[in-house]
């Protein structure tokens, strides 16, 4: 059978990215002319060493550091120079290495607060507490989504560390993001929490970008669509984890050794 053409429609679409982005600390040249394109419903990992300027790099695109140099796109616009609370409203949201809920709310309150701020209500400080009520609908399909219906009343502090990490999730895709940009989603888990947010990952990936900084390299593998190694804030190489998993120079920054 003759293989179908592809057409530009089946081409991913890039929704993010980034040209010789560079940032200097100091004298010290912390990121260097990292190129990066990141996909619509593709799940794209940023890996390497410690050290390699991964957290760097996402301060950089979500602006919490400015860049030395370089030029970052979303959505087809230029927010090189624009600040980090109007990049969230266009649709670039991350989380965080450290868990960032509310330890002392129940999940159905965390994401509720969540979503008080696409829905206008994170300011409008005047209004009674049962004005959050109209939120529930979408804060209960939230929920679903991710698996968590059963732990709906449970305080976060009471959640698993996996767990509260999926809460996490949610409460940024309250936020409707384009661009998904998770920092180590799955450090300190076990196995059974990592299966589950990878699973998960992989579902929301379905209608937005995601781009990760994982240390997990079986994840990595599982998940991922396309991978950017970093070595001292320079790519190394890209491709497809199995393209960049035999290469020389990246087996070399993991192991130290070529064999």
């Amino acid at each position: 059978m003759q293989a179908m053409p592809v057409t530009l429609q089946d081409q991913p679409r890039v929704v993010l990215s980034a040209r010789g982005l560079g940032k200097d600390f100091s004298g010290f040249t912390a990121v260097n002319s990292v190129d990066l394109d990141v996909e619509h419903a593709r799940i794209h990992a940023l890996i390497g060493p410690n050290g390699a300027g991964k957290t760097t790099v996402f301060n950089l695109l979500t602006k919490f550091l400015p860049p030395t140099r370089g030029k970052i796109m979303l959505l087809d616009q230029d927010i090189t120079n624009v600040k980090a609370d109007k990049i969230a409203r266009m649709g670039l949201v991350r989380s965080f290495q450290i868990s960032a809920v509310f330890p002392h709310l129940t999940v159905l309150e965390n994401v509720r607060v969540a979503l008080q701020r696409p829905s206008g209500l994170a300011t409008q400080f005047w209004l009674p507490l049962s004005s959050l009520d109209r939120l529930n609908g979408r804060a209960e399909e939230l929920i679903a989504d991710l698996g968590l219906t059963q732990y709906r009343d449970t305080r976060a502090t009471d959640l698993s560390y996996g767990r509260k990490r999926v809460l996490e999730i949610a409460t940024t895709l309250a936020l409707d993001p384009k661009v998904l940009l998770l920092d180590e989603p799955m450090a300190g888990m076990g196995g059974e929490d990592v299966a589950v947010v990878a699973g998960i990952i992989s579902e929301v990936a379905k209608t937005r970008a995601v781009l990760m900084v994982e240390h997990n390299l079986s994840v990595v593998a599982d998940i991922c669509h396309h991978v950017t190694v970093l070595q001292r804030g320079e790519i190394l190489a890209t491709g497809d984890y199995a393209t960049v998993s035999q290469n020389p120079a990246v087996r070399t920054a993991y192991m130290g050794t070529e064999d």
